[in-house]
């Protein structure tokens, strides 16, 4: 009893220890990241040491929280406008770092009552009477719902479409409601179309990059930051050859 006493009182002092040794990045990051951040985090932690500490949300809302002094260190964005506004505004610091860019595309469930999607049919499956409901995300939130908003007009479909858009507060909410029947197609990011559970779960063709503007993502480090200079390291890890590589299996184009 006495030996389990003095073990238990051991471990009392040294788990917290340990933990205070592990060094720790609070990361917010755009909504299409949340398949992508698990097995990067986890790269980064096997080569650093470095824990990261993830958040997910829509671009502007994620702006916001950290304009009202969320504690984060670093800011992945899916666009460059949110980053360069809180760079403006003093709350963050420079430069804005271009870390990817994303991919939009049209994704529906393997039983959805859509005709198969191709490249050439775009346009024939977001016109079929059989499309009740189109998700995309708020086009005022989300960087990949202004993409599709473009797209939708780029093929003159937006107006058409209109009344039969549901609109999402991110992009994984967007794909939550295609995966769940509540709309039969969605226009999403790549990062979650390709991820394994919507791979099996159903089909995507990706919408031609000149429908819409460029999603050039960008991170940039918070002036809140106790840990500056970990958060640059991040980044400039994040932008090295090796790892701009490796987005592509994820659904992102390379910055480079």
């Amino acid at each position: 009893m006495r030996r389990a006493l003095f073990i238990l009182l051991a471990l009392a002092v040294f788990v917290p220890t340990l933990h205070a040794q592990t060094k720790q990045l609070q990361v917010a990051c755009a909504a299409d990241l949340q398949p992508v951040m698990p097995t990067l985090a986890a790269e980064y932690q096997r080569a650093t040491g470095v824990h990261l500490v993830t958040a997910f949300g829509s671009s502007a809302t994620l702006a916001q929280q950290l304009a009202n002094g969320a504690p984060q260190d670093v800011f992945l964005s899916a666009d460059t406008v949110h980053p360069q506004q809180l760079l403006d505004s003093g709350i963050a610091l420079g430069p804005v770092t271009p870390y990817a860019h994303g991919v939009l595309v049209l994704w529906t469930r393997n039983d959805s009552p859509l005709q198969p999607i191709a490249p050439k049919s775009i346009q024939a499956t977001l016109k079929s009477p059989r499309l009740t409901r189109l998700a995309i995300a708020n086009p005022t939130h989300a960087p990949y719902g202004l993409a599709a908003q473009q797209a939708l007009q780029h093929m003159g479909l937006y107006a058409q479409l209109q009344p039969k858009l549901a609109i999402a507060e991110n992009i994984a909410q967007t794909a939550q409601f295609a995966e769940s029947g509540n709309a039969q197609a969605a226009l999403i990011s790549l990062t979650i179309a390709s991820s394994e559970h919507y791979r099996q779960l159903g089909r995507f063709v990706r919408i031609p990059s000149d429908a819409h503007a460029p999603i050039q993502q960008a991170g940039i480090v918070l002036r809140s930051s106790h840990q500056q200079q970990l958060a640059r390291q991040f980044l400039t890890w994040l932008t090295s050859p090796a790892i701009q590589q490796q987005l592509i299996s994820f659904g992102l184009d390379p910055v480079k």
